[in-house]
């Protein structure tokens, strides 16, 4: 009888290579749901800014100062 150590069987290297598939394919998945999360968070904030009513040039160029 021989043990061997650090060896495959095939059958489970191929469960391993197929789980390893399926993870990385599920990671794949969720990296795009988050991209398309970004996205959406995005555009929400693209927020136009109305400009302030009219304001006058002398507005704040005269003060008075009584001591």
């Amino acid at each position: 009888m021989s043990i061997t150590m650090n060896t495959s069987h095939p059958a489970m290297t191929q469960t391993d290579t197929a789980q390893g598939i399926k993870t990385a394919g599920l990671a794949k998945s969720q990296a795009e749901i988050e991209a398309q999360m970004a996205l959406k968070l995005i555009q929400s904030a693209n927020v136009t800014v109305q400009p302030a009513g009219a304001s006058t040039e002398a507005l704040g160029s005269i003060v008075n100062i009584s001591v």
